[in-house]
């Protein structure tokens, strides 16, 4: 098994914030009648592009040092795990899967499992590399995204 290089690490982040960007459009047109929906769904889309220009920064940073972090053979292989996840890899996974989201409740369920999934990587890469207030700025914002979602779940159920 070829072991990832952090520029191939901090791309997957890249397009991880892209897949999310892309879900939650999509989203937000799915449910187009639904003001509330539509601007939960669009404000979580306009994070996502903005997380994704701080990774590309991140990613040119870390390119200009060319090192490899500390213990990266033990984390390529977990790095790994994620990516190949249920939300990452694979064509029942990601964008394809939004085709059984049917309801606001399987598209809040979806999301918080996809930022779960995401903020669990971004955690992971905050870990080997030396920007980690960058990443920190991330990961907030992520566990914001979830808060968010919890909430707005909560007052669709009642629970």
């Amino acid at each position: 098994m070829n072991k990832y290089s952090i520029d191939e690490v901090l791309e997957m982040a890249v397009q991880t914030e892209k897949l999310g960007y892309q879900f939650y459009t999509g989203m937000a047109d799915r449910f187009k009648n639904d003001a509330g929906l539509v601007k939960l769904f669009t404000t979580l889309a306009s994070k996502e592009k903005v997380h994704e220009k701080t990774f590309s920064g991140l990613k040119s940073v870390v390119a200009k040092k060319g090192t490899e972090p500390v213990q990266w053979e033990e984390v390529t292989n977990y790095m790994r795990a994620f990516v190949e996840s249920e939300f990452f890899l694979g064509g029942s996974k990601s964008l394809p899967a939004m085709d059984h989201l049917k309801t606001v409740q399987d598209a809040v369920r979806f999301a918080l499992g996809f930022e779960k999934e995401t903020l669990l990587y971004f955690w992971e890469l905050r870990s080997i590399v030396k920007e980690k207030e960058v990443v920190d700025e991330v990961i907030n914002e992520e566990k914001s995204h979830i808060m968010w979602l919890d909430a707005f779940k909560r007052g669709l159920t009642g629970k």
